[in-house]
């Protein structure tokens, strides 16, 4: 796959008029960050643009949509330009594969290493914190007008996907990056209340639970939690509410690697990854057809949840005694 460049992409962007962008499934807030900066930086410069979804975004990222995400296809009937964010792959959007297709020209903007490169343009770049990155540069080449809703958008992405800058992919670009948003008006601590101080009791008490039947494998190293259809009845919480608790898993001491299984249907189970020094998750996850980065990653298996909740023990055991010396 050959990398193409800003100035190509922002040459192809120009000479589109109506524009969809696609972010994954389970938008995430790189994705949802990204896909809101770049379509209101479109707006700005004339495009008809829109963010194409298929399930629902999450109460903490909803305050970064001022009307740009709908789920109507017919929109735009034929659009000059179909944009995937954040992934790189049809899988990432299902519902929505052939309608990525029916573009004039097709464009995909990614961070994840495992992506393909399915569109006409793309650039991949896994080294990149964030998909985020990517969209200010891309912003920056296309001359367009910063303003508080693209920085606090941008700001999103890369705090969302770098664990608020604590993750081992925050580098000095991200830094770079954010402290040129404070220029153009970014609120910081405003979008990390929404994003990080904005769970509903529901979510909470639905990670009390989760955690309550933690099963620990590998003297520890490995921590699966489970979020089943007769928890979130329980709670009333919903399941896009709950991608944060990998992230308190993978924060107990001792733990190396961090699953959270989502009970998703009678016969599809979500699995969310994690790691921390030891691992690589991306490659777990590939065993399953999903994908992502190296401490960070997620598949769906079709299966029940306790037989895919097996087939990830055994992988993540695998897994941890690889990176210990034991097998």
């Amino acid at each position: 796959m050959k990398n193409n460049t800003y100035r190509e992409l922002a040459k192809v962007i120009k000479k589109s008029n109506s524009i969809l962008i696609f972010p994954h499934i389970n938008i995430d807030g790189d994705a949802m960050g990204s896909s809101v900066a770049l379509c209101h930086g479109l707006r700005s410069i004339g495009k008809n643009a829109y963010i194409l979804v298929e399930d629902e975004i999450s109460d903490n990222l909803r305050f970064l949509d001022n009307g740009y995400v709908i789920t109507d296809f017919d929109t735009i009937i034929r659009p000059d330009l179909n944009i995937c964010v954040d992934c790189g792959e049809t899988g990432r959007f299902p519902k929505r594969a052939d309608k990525f297709f029916d573009a004039d020209i097709t464009m995909c903007i990614d961070h994840h290493g495992t992506s393909k490169g399915i569109a006409d343009y793309n650039i991949i770049e896994p080294d990149a914190a964030a998909t985020g990155e990517l969209i200010y540069l891309l912003l920056k080449e296309l001359k367009v007008n910063f303003d508080r809703e693209i920085s606090n958008s941008i700001f999103t992405a890369i705090t969302m996907d770098t664990g608020n800058f604590q993750y081992s992919n925050t580098d000095a670009r991200a830094h770079l990056i954010v402290a040129d948003l404070y220029k153009y008006g970014l609120q910081a601590n405003k979008v990390s209340i929404n994003i990080y101080e904005n769970n509903s009791w529901a979510r909470i008490k639905t990670e009390a639970l989760v955690l309550e039947k933690l099963e620990f494998l590998e003297d520890g190293k490995v921590a699966i939690g489970m979020v089943t259809r007769d928890i979130l009845n329980k709670t009333g919480c919903k399941m896009n509410e709950t991608e944060g608790i990998v992230k308190t898993i993978r924060g107990i001491s001792g733990v190396e690697i961090a699953a959270l299984i989502k009970e998703d249907g009678p016969a599809k189970t979500r699995v969310s990854l994690r790691a921390k020094a030891n691992g690589d998750v991306a490659r777990v996850a590939k065993l399953f057809g999903g994908g992502g980065h190296i401490k960070a990653a997620g598949c769906t298996i079709d299966e029940d949840i306790e037989t895919a909740a097996d087939m990830i023990k055994n992988r993540l055991i695998e897994e941890i005694r690889i990176n210990n010396g034991n097998s």
